[in-house]
């Protein structure tokens, strides 16, 4: 008897069709109100399954006794519970490495969009405001040569690193749960004290997975240590931010500008006063979002889930 997959995120149809081959699946292109129901009553009697984006609680892998392995597509794994999984002997998989270069792409681009105010003049010119040459009211700032401090030095951390210190000759802070020799060596990256790093840096680039020890790791206090020119950089988590201190440091002045991919609530509220900042560059959790990395993704965590249900070893597990 085949063993039981549910899919709740839309796949390639060619990995579709080697997951059918081998397996009795149920698929979801996505989890809203109309099929819910039906999703959580699919997990019952899965073996395994394979999504990203919706958060798995513990209640409904309870309702689910043959579950042996849950494969995400992504990097991050905050929306399960990591010591439920270790107490229940679970596997879950994710897909580090193959987002690096695309996710470093995305958060380079916010620095340029940031420093240069590249949303907000685009949007000038279409609206037909450029009538003559531009002043002072529109200039942006330097990114070449300023000083870069990374919250997080790790594979997407250090790719950003790479394009900051080779391409655009920047001076490369960093802080991380334990020091980065290879980005030393490389990137003459300089290890320092979180506040340090905070005082010190021309951009901000925070470069975290969301945990309960990283959860509104930057707020009030944090903003105010930064420079008044300083822009922050945010394509890690929403909520490792305080979103009401960073909307209010940014009306405040008590920083220049940000380039944010994620937050607090996904998607963003159209209320939300961040939209109406034009110091904020503000994108749809983008990261990763390229043709050639996605179906990579896609890819790899089918390996994973295939893998573990076969009970061969996993590419990559987060536990």
């Amino acid at each position: 008897m085949k063993q039981r997959v549910v899919v709740y995120k839309k796949l390639p149809d060619e990995l579709m069709q080697s997951l059918r081959e081998e397996f009795e699946v149920t698929a979801f292109d996505r989890i809203d109100d109309s099929n819910r129901a039906a999703f959580l009553d699919a997990i019952k009697s899965a073996h395994g399954i394979l999504g990203s984006t919706i958060r798995i609680t513990n209640e409904m892998l309870d309702s689910a006794p043959d579950l042996k392995i849950a494969s995400t597509v992504s990097v991050g794994v905050d929306q399960f519970d990591l010591d439920y999984f270790r107490r229940r002997g679970l596997m879950l998989a994710h897909t580090p490495g193959v987002l690096n270069e695309a996710t470093a792409d995305t958060i380079f681009s916010l620095i340029l969009a940031s420093a240069r105010r590249i949303v907000e003049l685009a949007e000038y010119v279409k609206a037909g405001k450029w009538t003559g040459s531009i002043g002072e009211a529109q200039f942006g700032v330097n990114v070449h040569g300023k000083t870069l401090g990374m919250i997080g030095m790790g594979r997407i951390g250090s790719a950003v690193a790479r394009r900051a210190h080779h391409g655009f000759g920047m001076r490369i802070l960093y802080n991380n749960t334990r020091p980065n020799p290879g980005a030393e060596a490389e990137l003459k990256a300089t290890f320092l004290p979180r506040d340090e790093l905070l005082a010190q840096a021309d951009f901000v680039c925070l470069m975290l997975p969301l945990t309960s020890q990283t959860e509104k790791l930057i707020g009030a206090r944090e903003f105010k240590l930064m420079k008044r020119s300083a822009i922050f950089i945010n394509a890690s988590r929403g909520r490792i931010v305080d979103e009401a201190a960073l909307i209010k440091a940014l009306q405040e002045g008590e920083i220049h500008a940000a380039g944010l991919d994620v937050f607090e609530q996904e998607p963003l509220p159209v209320d939300s006063p961040l939209l109406q900042l034009s110091n904020v560059v503000a994108l749809p959790h983008i990261g990763s979002a390229t043709h050639e990395t996605r179906q990579a993704m896609a890819e790899l965590a089918v390996q994973n889930l295939v893998a573990g249900l076969r009970g061969q070893p996993v590419p990559h597990l987060a536990v």
